[in-house]
């Protein structure tokens, strides 16, 4: 009896790490210090002392069941970026640059073209986000997960000068509110999703005209990373009074997060295109549009709040980062919360 014996192959463990070096060199910035395959990644803080009073932050989440998707699809290379995406917003949203990503593959059985194809996706999502791949684990769970099944997490560090942190304190009634464009369902509400459309490859694999593309493609839609939009709204002189990343809970519960008590969002659903996806999931699993602001990004996956002098310098600094931005409503003095009209 060995260790491969009993399902934990270490030669497959070997196999998946030189696959996946080719992607992780992809994400190299110059603070990263040794390579890949040692028991920590180190990261370099010289760069930031010029910063008044670095600050810290970091965020970690993963992919939720969006990885069923990928399991019957049979498609691997996207949800790594789902996987990052999820940290480094977060990171963003609090007015930090995100420096380096660790990530964490718990997996039924080690297939290592299927584990580098996972992390290349990762890589993708550091090199859109310009943060650094130094480290990670894949951990072999046999008996514990079915063979063809995975998770997939991670974790952020970033850093920003604690002068620059968004916090939402200065916002002000009056102060406008621009919704960057989401490219779908991103990575939460899957729950839900596979409870209105049947979890079956032929299902997944059906063209929709309204769709323009087949419904698991529409689903599984990496979800868009905002943090070189944020990046480029400070490096054009606006400040970002308060700042959403619409995630688990959608609009009611990520917006308020962002507004200090006497603040009120109002928010107009009409300003800005919903995804066909959105109206698909409503209308097939009869979901009442409460719930699904109540759940979903419906359209807009970060918010941020800017003084209405900046709105045009904000505007145009989201379209040169590629992004689509709308203005979406306003802040008022009010009872703390999120109205949507």
């Amino acid at each position: 009896m060995d260790y491969k014996n009993s399902g934990v192959d270490i030669e497959a463990g070997y196999k998946s790490v030189e696959l996946m070096k080719e992607h992780v060199k992809k994400t190299m910035r110059p603070e990263v210090l040794g390579g890949l395959g040692g028991f920590s990644g180190a990261f370099s803080l010289a760069k930031i002392k010029d910063m008044e009073e670095p600050t810290l932050v970091s965020g970690t989440d993963g992919c939720g069941t969006k990885v069923k998707l990928a399991f019957i699809m049979d498609k691997h290379d996207t949800i790594g970026i789902d996987a990052v995406a999820m940290c480094v917003n977060d990171i963003a949203c609090a007015g930090g640059e995100p420096l380096f990503f660790l990530d964490y593959i718990a997996c039924g059985k080690n297939y290592p073209e299927k584990i580098a194809t996972i992390v290349k996706g990762v890589a993708e999502g550091c090199i859109q986000s310009e943060c650094a791949l130094i480290g990670g684990e894949t951990a072999e769970h046999p008996g514990l997960m079915p063979e063809d099944e995975y998770d997939l997490a991670g974790f952020a560090v970033g850093v920003v000068d604690k002068k620059d942190i968004i916090t939402g304190k200065e916002l002000a009634d009056g102060d406008v509110l621009i919704g960057m464009a989401s490219t779908g369902v991103h990575s939460n509400g899957f729950s839900l999703v596979r409870k209105v459309f049947k979890m079956e490859k032929e299902v997944l694999d059906t063209y929709h005209e309204e769709l323009g593309t087949t419904l698991g493609e529409a689903l599984l839609a990496p979800t868009r990373i905002y943090v070189k939009a944020l990046k480029n709204i400070k490096e054009a002189g606006v400040r970002v009074k308060a700042c959403s990343h619409i995630t688990g809970g959608g609009f009611y519960e990520n917006i308020p997060r962002m507004l200090p008590e006497g603040k009120r969002a109002i928010v107009e659903k009409n300003s800005y295109p919903v995804p066909p996806i959105f109206k698909m999931l409503a209308r097939e699993g009869q979901i009442e549009e409460q719930m699904m602001y109540n759940t979903y990004n419906m359209g807009l996956g970060m918010i941020v709040a800017v003084s209405p002098e900046n709105v045009d310098t904000a505007m145009e600094a989201i379209k040169k980062a590629g992004d689509t931005p709308y203005v979406v409503g306003k802040v008022e003095n009010g009872e703390k919360g999120v109205t949507l009209c």
